[in-house]
């Protein structure tokens, strides 16, 4: 009679078995839980980040306006009789629109624009409303600064070296971003007033407003 081995095969099979599919669930369990945990995490991220950039756009303003001492001297902000874009724009040196950013440089009509756009886009960041209209304005502002600059030359007007130190890639394309990924995101939705503000009638019929 040959001796059947079987009975001594099934337990080690079923051994293996139990251990492969006794990870499976804890595996999944983990990926389970770390999705869960960084979509609860994404927007408060988005929200820290909406609040420090807008924090960043009004105080650029505040300081403009009233002269606190930081970028803009005592005694030289907008209601001193001083001009938030006659310092930046006539000192430009260099790229395609230069002569036109000194013709534009303390202009009123610039001023007030600049100065509008930046209480307006700090304002809806920090509230958390009208995020679409504040990511249009702000990357058109980011970009005719990144233009004043003109990161990709290496020389200015004068042949001296434009110290840049990229020739894309800067500052102001970074905040363009920035503020397209918080209107993309409904960043305003989280330590914000988005909510109550995409269920205004006619926020509801015009969300470009959102």
């Amino acid at each position: 009679m040959a001796v059947h081995h079987h009975p001594q095969r099934h337990p080690a099979f079923r051994f293996r078995s139990l251990r492969r599919t006794g990870t499976a669930p804890a595996s999944a369990d983990g990926t389970t839980a770390a999705a869960t945990a960084a979509a609860t995490a994404g927007p408060y991220v988005f929200a820290g980040l909406r609040v420090l950039t807008g924090f960043v756009f009004l105080w650029a303003f505040l300081d403009k306006t009233f002269g606190f001492g930081y970028a803009t001297p005592s005694g030289k902000g907008w209601l001193d009789g001083g001009s938030p874009t006659e310092g930046f724009l006539s000192h430009v040196a260099v790229g395609p629109m230069e002569s036109t950013f000194h013709d534009w440089a303390g202009a009123a009509w610039a001023d007030s624009l600049f100065m509008l756009g930046l209480l307006g886009i700090g304002l809806a960041l920090l509230t958390g409303i009208g995020l679409r209209l504040a990511a249009a304005a702000g990357t058109l502002m980011m970009a005719l600064m990144w233009v004043a600059e003109w990161p990709p030359a290496k020389h200015l007007s004068d042949g001296s070296a434009s110290m840049s130190t990229n020739p894309f890639a800067d500052y102001h394309l970074v905040y363009a971003v920035v503020l397209v990924a918080l209107a993309a995101a409904g960043a305003g939705a989280t330590w914000g007033l988005g909510k109550a503000w995409a269920r205004l009638p006619f926020v509801s019929r015009h969300r470009w407003l959102l």
